[in-house]
């Protein structure tokens, strides 16, 4: 059985982490590293302006618009489809993430710490 490594990178502005097994780690930096390498345009392969929204925020807002959250959400529903949608995101992040938008006056939070229900308080434009 193989140990699972987890590592972090960071370049530039970039950070990421991984987690993969202990034979695989050459590979996987390799491949993320790759990532990094500038085209000829000077442009990296994966900003995010170009994968539209892959932050955890940009894909909580854009679940806002299309209204996901007509119907209250609990923090385990939005994890659950964020992971549907392909994204995997620490729970800590989502919810900071969710508490931001509740800020800036987007989503609501209904019921009490660690039972928190998220709802649109108002409608995209």
């Amino acid at each position: 059985m193989n140990n699972i490594v987890r590592i972090k990178l960071k370049r530039g502005s970039w950070e990421i982490e991984l987690e993969c097994d202990e034979d695989k780690v050459t590979e996987v930096v390799a491949k993320v590293l790759a990532g990094f390498e500038k085209t000829s345009t000077g442009a990296t392969p994966y900003e995010v302006k170009d994968l539209g929204g892959v932050t955890c925020r940009g894909l909580l807002e854009k679940m806002w618009r299309e209204g996901w959250f007509i119907v209250s959400k609990r923090l385990s529903e939005v994890d659950e489809e964020l992971a549907r949608r392909g994204y995997h995101y620490d729970r800590s992040a989502i919810s900071h993430a969710l508490t931001d938008l509740v800020r800036e006056g987007l989503l609501t939070r209904e019921g009490e710490a660690r039972n928190y229900h998220y709802v649109q308080k108002k409608p995209p434009l």
